[in-house]
């Protein structure tokens, strides 16, 4: 069945996502060709996808939007701004804040965009027929090249896609159809000879522009990585506890984005720049309360708190050192490990010898090693330099 969305069936597709609360929607043909599959590959073979098996598990899926639907003709790409009404960047000038990344910083963007998405399918089924299919980023379906091709934005030398009316602030759905809907015309690439977000970035996780190795991405290292994060990029994770928003929070682009997005994606007030010594005192309950539906529950209390005593680690504030003390004795060897590091970095040698010897009796391989590490010799600074 064929639709034409140059005409009122155009119109009327768009202002029923428009009334759902999506900010863009866009139409495209599923190419025979999808040269993205091919670049998945590539970073896979070179390793750079880390410990994120699933995405060497999917990585014929991914190949192809065909692989995952053999019928499907056309795709829709759907966007919802998620533009931060303030400098994302400003919690990092206060070392004794957390930084969580924007996206999680409300509600869990998955469920808000995946119920729009079966609406706006139900709605569209409905009145032109044909068969749908709804997937948001969980789903092995390679949005960011989709949403390039529908005239969504483009990826950036960050990876990211990049909009001229949203910069770099957009959750993306997309809705896969047997209709043969109108394709709008894709977008180009627009960033000129900037190269603002490959500069930022704190880890140098751009091998080149257009190219990110994960395994050295902060947003990997604290929200992927299940064990320590390697020594090397601990100092310059700063205060980020989850996630990080530099490559895209400095993109020009961003100066066209809606200055706030809509209410339901907005901060929660506890989790915009939360006390580091507040989230230190977390315990498994009072990790799932506060981040009840938000997407940082998924990493778990333990994961957290080790990028949480990375943290004060990095703060210099000899007083968050008493919160990095009492966790010597946490069940978890991951969170008594990141606890070492954090003392080790904030109080004199005799202070940490003495605390060694109280704690002599630990029995955790990484965690004696982490003991020992500080020990020997303090950490070299400006490892990344």
């Amino acid at each position: 069945m064929t639709i034409s969305t140059s005409d009122t069936a155009s119109d009327l597709i768009r202002a029923e996502a428009l009334k759902l609360g999506f900010d863009i929607c866009r139409f495209t043909t599923i190419p025979e060709t999808w040269p993205a599959g091919a670049r998945l590959s590539e970073f896979i073979e070179a390793g750079r996808h880390g410990e994120m098996a699933w995405l060497a598990e999917t990585v014929d899926r991914r190949s192809h939007p065909r692989a995952m639907w053999a019928d499907a003709c056309s795709a829709m790409v759907l966007g919802v701004n998620y533009g931060p009404p303030d400098d994302p960047l400003a919690v990092l000038q206060d070392p004794t804040k957390g930084a969580i990344s924007v996206y999680a910083q409300g509600d869990d963007y998955h469920e808000l965009i995946k119920g729009r998405l079966k609406t706006l399918a139900r709605w569209l089924q409905a009145r032109f027929g044909g068969e749908v299919k709804v997937f948001v980023d969980t789903a092995p379906l390679l949005e960011k090249p989709l949403a390039e091709r529908a005239g969504a934005g483009w990826q950036g030398k960050h990876t990211n896609l990049v909009s001229k009316d949203f910069g770099s602030w957009l959750f993306l759905g997309s809705i896969l159809t047997t209709l043969e809907l109108t394709p709008d015309a894709p977008e180009t690439m627009n960033c000129g000879t900037c190269h603002a977000c490959l500069d930022i970035c704190p880890t140098r996780a751009f091998p080149a522009p257009f190219q990110l190795d994960a395994r050295r991405c902060i947003s990997y290292l604290t929200i992927e990585l299940k064990g320590p994060i390697p020594g090397e990029f601990r100092e310059a994770l700063g205060n980020r506890i989850y996630g990080c928003d530099d490559c895209l929070a400095i993109c020009p682009w961003n100066k066209f984005a809606a200055a706030a997005a809509e209410q339901k994606l907005q901060a929660r007030e506890a989790l915009h720049a939360p006390s580091l010594a507040d989230l230190s005192r977390l315990d498994d309950a009072g990790f799932r309360a506060l981040f009840a539906k938000n997407p940082v529950k998924r990493i778990g209390r333990d994961r957290f708190l080790r990028n949480v005593l990375y943290a004060i680690g990095n703060s210099g504030d000899r007083a968050l050192a008493a919160e990095a003390e009492r966790l010597l004795a946490d069940p978890s060897p991951l969170v008594r490990g990141a606890a070492v590091w954090a003392i080790g970095r904030l109080v004199d040698g005799d202070a940490f010898g003495a605390l060694r010897a109280a704690h002599s009796a630990e029995t955790d391989a990484q965690v004696i090693a982490e003991w020992s590490a500080f020990a020997s010799a303090p950490p070299r600074e400006g490892v990344l330099d």
